[in-house]
């Protein structure tokens, strides 16, 4: 027994007894201080992903078993999902759950073994993308006939980039070609790949709505060269797969050599071994048009050369036949009545132009000036007559209508009852406006309408006599 144990039997602050949770605490600061880095190999068992994000699983070997944690934060780096039975190498540090006062391992890293973390990240992945139905043939759409102007995505410096406008300079004279630049491989290179994806359909509807079709994009290669699985990671991305098949232009993979294939591949429209035979499929349908064109073009100069040789040769032996001979004659005589016809054509119209020109002398001499102006004289003569006349016959009607207007009038006065009026009498009338012509018509009371030569009289009748 050492002197500080023995001391410590009469210490009394040594003796005094700790609480559980300052213990846990104790162990929790010893472990985490002893064990702030450990790498620990095992098997994963009853794994469970969260609904907040974090994973809970055991690893466990033969012997034992240790309860581990993987936080939001850390998954989401961590290139596969983890599942029950597969053997993983863990990186992280020791720590107590003081609650239960259980120890586990906080995990920071996580890696498959055996397989290796990439392939088995990209198995899962493509798993569960083809579940979801992301790589069916029922999506992919075709390339366009011609393609007028195509979408890189591609590293502005790289390999890829050069060998694809080699190939379209070399094999088309139609094809323009619009880069959009982004990195190919290392962190957050999957996200500007996916965005240089975004950023050519968003031109490509732009130029729709602007009705600028000069501008659209008809197909996008998305590809770099060859390099290691890490150098290609970008491409297994979830968010690069998914971008393709949002793409409303048709993508062609070019990602790597021909042996490397990736998630992008599966997704995207067409596949191609390498960057510069996406270019070939893309140059491939204006070299058939073109040599078709020209094919057709020398099939047909040859059948026009047959029969321009032909016809000819058909002209020549009908010009050394008897019947051209009897052609040539029948021409010739109608030619000779054509040449009659046409001269006596032209003396008729010599003819018809001396008669012409002999009436219109005559209509000269008829109408000029002198014999005109003694004509309107003798009008002007005449007109003055007749108007003396037709004035003085117009007075002696109005004279003869006036006096038969007089005796009209006289005669009307003698029978007017207004001079009746005028000599005494009145013209009487009941309410209603008829004449009263005997007394008994109207009965005490009533009123009647007294006309005199001047005025009217309203009266009411106080009796009624009758007529002595």
């Amino acid at each position: 027994m050492t002197r500080s144990l023995l001391l410590s039997l009469f210490d009394d602050v040594e003796r005094r007894p700790l609480t559980v949770s300052e213990l846990t605490s104790q162990v929790r600061g010893a472990l985490e201080n002893r064990f702030a880095s450990v790498w620990v190999e095992g098997e994963i068992s009853n794994f469970k992903a969260h609904t907040s994000g974090h994973w809970y699983f055991t690893i466990k070997d033969e012997g034992a078993q240790l309860r581990a944690t993987c936080f939001r934060g850390i998954n989401r780096a961590i290139r596969f999902r983890p599942a029950d039975g597969l053997q993983v190498r863990v990186r992280g540090r020791l720590t107590v759950y003081e609650p239960r006062g259980d120890y586990e391992l906080i995990v920071e890293g996580l890696d498959p073994v055996g397989a290796g973390a990439l392939r088995v990240a990209f198995e899962q992945l493509r798993a569960r993308l083809a579940a979801e139905g992301l790589f069916d043939e029922a999506l992919k759409r075709p390339l366009p006939l011609l393609p007028r102007r195509v979408g890189v995505v591609t590293s502005p410096t790289g390999a890829a980039l050069r060998d694809i406008l080699h190939v379209l300079t070399r094999r088309t004279r139609t094809v323009n070609v619009i880069v959009a630049p982004t990195r190919v491989q290392g962190a957050g290179a999957s996200r500007e790949i996916a965005r240089a994806i975004a950023l050519l359909n968003a031109h490509h509807r732009a130029a729709l709505a602007a009705g600028q079709f000069d501008e659209t994009i008809d197909a996008i290669i998305v590809g770099r060269g060859g390099g290691s699985v890490e150098d290609l990671w970008a491409f297994n991305e979830e968010e690069v797969a998914r971008a393709i098949r949002a793409s409303q232009i048709p993508v062609i993979s070019a990602i790597g050599h021909e042996t490397d294939v990736t998630i992008a591949d599966f997704a995207a429209d067409v596949r191609a071994a390498t960057p510069s035979a996406a270019a070939e499929i893309v140059a491939a349908r204006e070299d058939e048009v073109s040599e078709f064109v020209l094919a057709r073009t020398r099939d047909l100069w040859r059948a026009i050369k047959y029969r321009l040789l032909a016809d000819k040769t058909r002209v020549q032996d009908a010009a050394m036949s008897y019947g051209f001979d009897e052609v040539r004659e029948r021409l010739r005589a109608l030619n000779e009545e054509t040449s009659a016809a046409t001269r006596r054509l032209e003396q008729l119209m010599a003819r018809a132009s001396e008669r012409a020109r002999r009436r219109l002398e005559s209509a000269v001499r008829r109408l000029s000036p002198t014999r005109a102006s003694a004509r309107a004289s003798d009008a002007r003569g005449r007109l003055i007559a007749a108007r003396a006349a037709l004035q003085a016959n117009i007075a002696t009607h109005v004279d003869d209508a006036r006096a038969r207007l007089e005796v009209a009038v006289a005669q009307l006065a003698a029978l007017s009852p207004l001079d009746v009026l005028k000599r005494g009498y009145a013209l009487a009338e009941d309410e209603t406006g008829r004449t009263l012509r005997w007394a008994q018509a109207v009965k005490r009371g009533e009123r009647v309408r007294v006309r005199l030569a001047r005025g009217v009289l309203r009266c009411r009748v106080e009796d009624v006599e009758d007529e002595v």
